[in-house]
């Protein structure tokens, strides 16, 4: 049972555990160097500047009942879902009243498929105890297929605060006028399937296509569950986000996009919408086929784009100054991976 559990070539006991690097090379080896020399290239192009007056947004998802301790100030919480476990109305309750009582001078709320009472759906599957009584949501905006407003006169910027990392700095597309800041956010709760539909909340059958047109193309901020497809949701081999969701943001276009359910992705990237992230996602989306991509020619030539793509994308940024249309994601997920308990950095962006 001990070397059952310590085969590096075992797979997971489910999608939601990352792969381990001896069998990702075995199942997917040209797709581990093209996720890898995509993210390398992107990595080294310029940080981005946050628009000035910053806003300071700070990011949380996936609490399952635990509230973290020693939450950063900021202008703006995000939490991206699965507040709870059971998705009870006291369990939800316990999370809202915890996330008014912060400082922060706007609180933005998205379900989770944990959040089963917030789905009439899947609110059934909940016992009269567990569904007795109302939600108080107080001074936090619960968005479910929902647009906000919000005029924000930010804090003073803290260039110097380590706890804002630079890589996360983009500019945005929100309003200046007498030093305020106008935020158009947009948040949605829907989730490839993942589970029991009688009980997880707000799923849809994977591959299906919930999103398209569905966000509206001024937003400067986009909350949701899901991450999109190939970006911090355990991208290597196949992904665990969604495919339609990618499209959408990349039609739209977020300053930020904050998400949280595959715990493993926690962090954030910053995705360019140039060519060299389309040969990257063509080449991601392909089934390894013909020796595991190996001798798969398109695949190859996907690589090959990336490269080419890449380098010119990234000599144009540092050696002329130019810039693509791009969007910070972040995962804000707080669980450590299945452990159920909370470790996770909480993500702290200036936009």
């Amino acid at each position: 049972m001990v070397l059952e559990i310590l085969n590096p070539w075992r797979s997971p006991p489910d999608a939601f555990e990352p792969l381990p690097l001896p069998l990702l090379l075995l199942r997917a080896p040209v797709k581990l160097l093209l996720y890898n020399l995509h993210h390398l290239l992107t990595h080294l192009r310029s940080a981005p500047k946050p628009t000035h007056p910053a806003i300071r947004i700070v990011c949380i998802s996936d609490t399952h009942n635990h509230i973290p301790a020693d939450v950063p100030d900021g202008d703006i919480l995000v939490h991206a879902g699965d507040m709870t476990n059971g998705g009870s109305v006291a369990e939800l309750q316990a999370q809202i009243d915890w996330l008014c009582a912060l400082p922060h001078r706007e609180i933005v709320v998205v379900a989770g498929n944990h959040d089963t009472y917030l789905d009439p759906r899947t609110r059934g599957s909940l016992s009269e105890d567990e569904r007795e009584g109302g939600l108080d949501w107080g001074r936090v905006h619960y968005l479910q297929h929902k647009l906000v407003t919000l005029v924000v006169a930010p804090q003073t910027s803290s260039a110097g605060d380590t706890t804002a990392d630079a890589d996360a700095r983009t500019p945005l597309l929100g309003e200046q006028e007498q030093g305020k800041r106008r935020l158009r956010i947009y948040g949605a709760p829907q989730i490839p399937a993942c589970g029991e539909y009688g009980v997880h909340a707000f799923q849809y059958p994977r591959g299906s296509d919930a999103w398209s047109e569905t966000i509206p193309e001024d937003v400067d901020v986009l909350v949701t569950h899901t991450p999109p497809k190939f970006h911090r949701d355990l991208a290597l081999s196949q992904g665990l986000g969604c495919e339609h969701l990618l499209r959408e943001v990349g039609r739209v276009r977020p300053a930020l996009h904050v998400f949280g359910h595959v715990h493993w992705g926690a962090g954030r990237e910053v995705v360019h919408w140039d060519r060299a992230h389309e040969a990257y996602v063509q080449g991601m989306g392909r089934e390894s086929r013909y020796v595991r991509g190996v001798l798969d020619v398109k695949l190859w030539w996907s690589l090959v784009k990336v490269i080419y793509r890449g380098v010119r994308e990234l000599l144009w940024d540092r050696v002329w100054g130019g810039q693509s249309t791009r969007t910070l994601l972040v995962n804000a997920a707080q669980t450590t991976g299945n452990t159920g308990k909370l470790g996770n950095r909480i993500q702290v962006v200036e936009i």
